[in-house]
């Protein structure tokens, strides 16, 4: 299938590539699916492949230097398709979400400082609050069941005014949209969050990684849009696959507070980055609508591929209700085992490696990343099925 005369259907062989999704297990059989650690099996826009090519054929790969275009491409991308005006002036560069997140944390507290973060969540955010001596301040989504099958989250707000008035709890960490939920906030629910997070003086960092990676229908707002102090980073990296360039920005209105966030990136080392994932960026937000439009398009037919699946096949796995990201979030509580035990099962029997939720927080749900050729990803629900629905005894 051809989204708009891109090729996201064309398998991509990319065993012995250098990839920490299909290598980094070395005793896995050669015909192991890994639909874990969140990157994309397509290649890139081809807008971007340009743009490194041009870039390898100079041959000099010196000390990197952000030009003025980087900035403007960063600026007009948001502005036009999400009506959030970023000053350049603002704006830190690095080399990932991860690395820029711990620099916040760094940066804005002290060690034993609690840190609230909405669980499930993205599993490097507990590490990166451990890692800087801080607490780990868990408030857990509410779930809400929409039918047998299907499911959403919502914000616990009674829990997080708790937590913010708690004067040792000193930011808040949103994943905006969600990993591993798949929620896209709506303007009501973010304005909610800030106002509380107002009130009782706790700074908010938002992971905003995913927010191009809409489902149709659906709208991304952006997290300073409605709280202007807010601390927010970004990058193409999950959009355009694009992670391996190692490049991210940092938004940071507050002068006071952005310069000591600059100072933890330089005391991390992180404050540099390197000619691609600059030459990539640009490309990307110049050039790579497109490309993006057509993935968008072809991520949701693999969502209507795999929740018809469980649906017809496996109805006691209710999927959550995707709004954005290519994460799918499944409740196997019915095996009566741990998620962790079905992603040991799956390796062996199935061969195909999805990620537990224990490392999310809740051991109740395993992710399955689906961002992948349509007929690896057929195969790999094939070989799933059997396994899961002979667990239910």
């Amino acid at each position: 299938m051809m989204e708009c005369g891109f090729d996201f259907d064309s398998i991509v062989d990319r065993r012995y590539s250098g990839s920490y999704k299909w290598d980094d297990h070395t005793d896995d059989p050669d015909d192991m699916i890994q639909l874990w650690v969140a990157d994309m099996d397509f290649k890139t826009a081809p807008v971007i492949v340009d743009a490194l090519r041009e870039r390898v054929d100079h041959g000099v790969f010196g000390y990197t230097y952000v030009p003025d275009d980087y900035y403007s491409a960063l600026g007009d991308w948001f502005l036009t398709r999400h009506n959030y005006s970023i000053d350049r002036s603002k704006v830190i560069y690095t080399s990932g979400v991860v690395p820029a997140v711990s620099a916040v944390i760094k940066a804005l507290t002290a060690p034993g400082d609690g840190v609230i973060v909405h669980t499930p969540a993205y599993n490097c955010f507990f590490s990166s609050i451990r890692n800087n001596g801080c607490r780990i301040v868990a408030s857990p989504l509410q779930r809400v069941d929409l039918d047998e099958r299907s499911f959403t989250y919502r914000m616990d707000f009674e829990d997080i005014e708790r937590l913010a008035a708690d004067p040792s709890n000193k930011l808040l960490i949103l994943c905006n949209p969600h990993n591993p939920t798949g929620r896209v906030w709506s303007r009501d629910e973010l304005e909610k969050l800030a106002d509380i997070c107002r009130r009782h003086g706790v700074r908010v960092i938002s992971d905003e990684i995913h927010c191009e990676l809409l489902m149709p229908g659906q709208t991304y707002v952006p997290y300073a849009t409605v709280d202007h102090d807010a601390v927010v980073c970004n990058s193409p990296s999950k959009a355009f696959n694009t992670a391996g360039l190692q490049i991210a920005n940092i938004v940071a209105p507050d002068d006071k507070v952005r310069a000591k966030i600059d100072r933890a990136i330089n005391d991390n080392e992180v404050c540099d980055v390197n000619p691609f994932g600059v030459a990539g960026l640009i490309a990307a937000y110049r050039h790579g609508a497109p490309w993006l439009e057509a993935l968008k398009t072809y991520l949701a037919g693999n969502y209507r591929l795999l929740t018809a699946y469980f649906s017809e096949h496996l109805p006691s796995y209710p999927v959550a209700a995707l709004e954005a990201t290519y994460l799918a979030w499944i409740d196997v509580s019915a095996a009566g085992i741990s998620a962790e035990e079905i992603e040991r099962l799956l390796c062996e029997k199935a061969h195909v490696r999805i990620n537990g939720g224990e490392i999310y927080g809740d051991g109740r749900y395993i992710r399955i990343n689906f961002a992948t050729q349509r007929s690896r990803l057929d195969e790999a629900l094939r070989r799933i099925a059997p396994l899961l629905d002979g667990l239910l005894g």
